[in-house]
């Protein structure tokens, strides 16, 4: 128990030490590689920036956690330089705290609703601080495979090694269960290894969780598609409970006219085959030039982190000018201030309140038409409806386009060969919200095929509130028959 009198010793610093970030790499120097652009905190920086704490009563960064991290004790322990036991507290919360350290929008959801943020003392770097509690415990050997007592003779399959699939395998496998995990690509991660690039979340981050649980006894099926090589009432058969946690890959449609011309791809499409040459892979169409930036003048269209990975990817890979088009205006950006702003300074240039028309090109984009945009009233979402000016539309060269307008679910009924499984009117799975269970017996979702597309830390969450449902599912079925 922690004495109130010590308190003020080692935190409430926020009035006499000012809010300092990790050190960011220089744009000149970080705009030519995929590395990392941010630094890691040195001990006594961790232990520093931890003391700003205020440790409100009501600590709004953790109302604004969908993990409700225990943000204000982690933040204490490291300031007392209890490195050990704040990972442990971290960890309790999350499977992956590294990963959250580094990619979630902090500015959108702990550190945006910090009390001392609001206070105008600037907020304690919340994210960073995980992110160094997490390297230290890597880097001292404290993380280690999980040490199962109880093995159980109840198989888990689960469908999807993304963060969803992830996180519930863990928590399942804590429990001795069994767990499958069938994937189609040939390494685990989902969108952690494919979607995003390196400079937001380096691929050694995710390698080494995958190898802990591997370690753990998860067993991973790679390069596996359900319906072809199994369907869904096959792994139904062959498993005590199911988990479907595949995300949503599929992009949104831009129905314009020109949307036919070649050199219009889909960001996951062009993420994808970056992300696969900095892993070593041959790429065709990378090296012949095709889903590759370099030399051309690539146009981005969308406003959230997908469109920042795309223009940034782009700078990277020495594109001739990179420009983003968003029909709103940068305060209502669906993505992270904090990339918009990385973004900024590395050269991006913002086309504010502009709207793609029309693409022309004989074969290939050449130009695009582009409307200019107003605000008007606030539609469903809060936010003010994008509606064109009259006579506003101007022209800007383009030979490459890249669509980052967000994702839909597959229809995953068709592709297991599954036509009694059932989905809701956006294509998403349709599941009791209380269980997680899909109208099929055993068959639960999580994850963006649930909800839609949204955060990795919401899929965590999602994993692991679908790993309690499981588990009641199968102790119950095992108590009727007893």
């Amino acid at each position: 128990m922690y004495s109130a009198f010590v308190m003020p010793d080692k935190m409430l610093k926020f009035t006499d030490i000012d809010q300092q970030s990790p050190t960011k790499r220089e744009v000149s120097i970080r705009k030519d590689d995929f590395s990392e652009i941010y630094g890691e905190y040195i001990h006594e920086k961790a232990v520093e920036q931890s003391s700003r704490c205020s440790q409100c009563g009501i600590p709004f960064c953790q109302v604004h956690c969908p993990l409700s991290n225990n943000i204000p004790d982690w933040l204490k322990l490291t300031a007392e330089g209890r490195l050990e036991e704040a990972y442990e507290l971290a960890q309790s919360t999350n499977n992956m705290p590294e990963v959250c350290g580094r990619i979630c929008p902090q500015d959108r959801l702990c550190e945006g609703n910090c009390v001392i943020e609001k206070s105008g003392h600037g907020t304690v770097t919340i994210g960073s601080v995980e992110k160094y509690i997490t390297e230290n415990a890597w880097n001292k050997g404290w993380i280690k495979p999980i040490k199962v007592i109880n093995e159980k003779n109840k198989s888990i399959g689960i469908i999807g090694a993304g963060p969803a699939g992830l996180a519930c395998a863990e928590q399942l496998r804590k429990h001795g269960y069994q767990i499958t995990i069938y994937d189609r690509y040939d390494r685990p991660g989902g969108l952690l290894i494919y979607g995003i690039p390196n400079f937001k979340l380096e691929k050694y981050v995710i390698e080494r969780r995958i190898k802990i649980l591997k370690s753990s006894g998860i067993n991973f099926i790679q390069n596996f598609e359900v319906g072809k090589d199994s369907t869904l009432g096959e792994l139904r058969e062959k498993h005590d409970a199911i988990l479907i946690a595949t995300g949503v890959y599929k992009a949104k449609k831009l129905e314009i006219l020109g949307s036919n011309l070649q050199n219009i791809f889909p960001a996951m499409e062009f993420l994808t085959a970056s992300n696969k040459k900095g892993l070593g892979y041959k790429v065709e169409l990378f090296d012949n030039g095709t889903l590759n930036a370099e030399g051309k003048d690539v146009v981005v269209i969308g406003g959230g982190d997908t469109a920042m990975d795309c223009v940034r990817t782009a700078v990277r890979q020495n594109a001739k000018s990179v420009k983003c088009l968003y029909r709103r205006d940068k305060k209502n950006m669906p993505g992270s201030a904090r990339e918009v702003g990385n973004a900024e300074e590395e050269g991006i240039e913002f086309l504010w309140l502009s709207n793609p028309k029309e693409f022309l090109g004989k074969n290939k984009i050449e130009n695009i038409i582009v409307d200019k945009i107003k605000l008007g009233e606030t539609d469903d979402s809060g936010r003010r409806k994008p509606q064109v000016q009259e006579n506003s539309e101007f022209k800007i060269k383009a030979d490459m386009v890249i669509k980052a307008l967000g994702f839909d679910p597959e229809n995953l009924p068709e592709m297991f060969n599954s036509k009694d499984l059932k989905i809701t009117d956006r294509g998403t799975l349709k599941i009791n919200f209380d269980t997680m269970e899909t109208n099929l017996t055993g068959v639960f979702a999580a994850g963006d095929i649930a909800r839609g597309a949204s955060l990795v830390v919401w899929a965590i969450k999602d994993g692991r509130d679908a790993a309690v449902s499981i588990k009641k599912f199968i102790e119950n079925k095992r108590a009727k028959v007893a």
